[in-house]
């Protein structure tokens, strides 16, 4: 049976302790603020570092090395390196959200992916959780973890936007939810691409253009941000525009989009 130690006690030590546990694991208790880390890797094959990511340097540091124990840390962005001087170091970060220690344990062993590298104890703990691996070495870590912030964090921004031009009409963010759902599905199925609809898709400008008359004051610069990113989907990396953008009208009905057409209303 394989030993883990963690320290920790927030929600994403909590959350990977129950995971582990229900796996199988030897899960010894938690360690938290006040205690003395001198010998936490003592007694553990694997010892997780599950502070803030400013906090794993100094919280590594207090801890007497053990050649025989891997030290692990949970920080998406960060690399190895910040493990050191133990001799056995990697990384495990979960592509999901642990926003409370039951939800967090549930999500763990729901067959997602993790990012891994360094000591193979990382796909070990992956593969006892039921998940798969994404080998993330440190030169990329940086890119990863912002591609997993967008695809977490920034959505939840959007659908913050979401609620509050909903709510400036009256209506609840419920009503809009399955429409986001299908739109992750078909982002999946399709590719971002070619799941694209709506008027940036379509090249239709002066809806756009309402719906910035309509807007309060505060949204506009952030629906604008989107509707650049929708833009630079429909145009696509090589310059080479969808149908329904390439075909749209660039004169007459609707004005052809400068950079500054959605500028113009402020």
């Amino acid at each position: 049976m394989t030993t883990i130690r963690i320290i920790g006690p927030g929600r994403a030590g909590t959350s990977l302790a129950r995971a582990l546990d229900g796996a199988g694991w030897n899960v010894l208790p938690l360690l938290g603020r006040g205690d003395d880390l001198a010998d936490a890797a003592g007694g553990a094959d694997a010892l997780v570092v599950a502070v803030p990511d400013d906090a794993i340097a100094r919280v590594a540091n207090a801890v007497r090395p053990d050649p025989s124990t891997a030290v692990v840390h949970l920080a998406g962005a960060l690399g190895l390196s910040v493990l050191a001087p133990h001799p056995r170091v990697a990384a495990l970060h979960p592509l999901v959200a642990l926003p409370d220690p039951d939800v967090g344990a549930r999500r763990l062993v729901s067959g997602v992916t993790f990012a891994v590298a360094g000591d193979p104890i990382s796909s070990a703990m992956a593969s006892a959780l039921g998940g798969t691996t994404l080998h993330v070495p440190d030169d990329v870590r940086a890119l990863y973890h912002a591609a997993a912030c967008v695809a977490a964090n920034h959505v939840v921004g959007l659908l913050g936007q979401v609620e509050r031009i909903a709510g400036a009409a009256g209506l609840p963010l419920e009503a809009f939810l399955p429409l986001a759902r299908a739109s992750v599905d078909d982002a999946g199925r399709l590719g971002p691409r070619g799941a694209l609809t709506g008027p940036a898709a379509r090249g239709d400008w002066q809806t756009l253009a309402r719906h910035l008359d309509a807007i309060p004051q505060g949204e506009r610069a952030a629906y604008r941000a989107g509707v650049g990113l929708a833009l630079q989907l429909a145009v696509g990396a090589d310059g080479t525009a969808r149908p329904a953008l390439r075909d749209a009208p660039s004169q007459g009905e609707r004005a052809e989009p400068p950079p500054a057409a959605l500028a113009v209303r402020s």
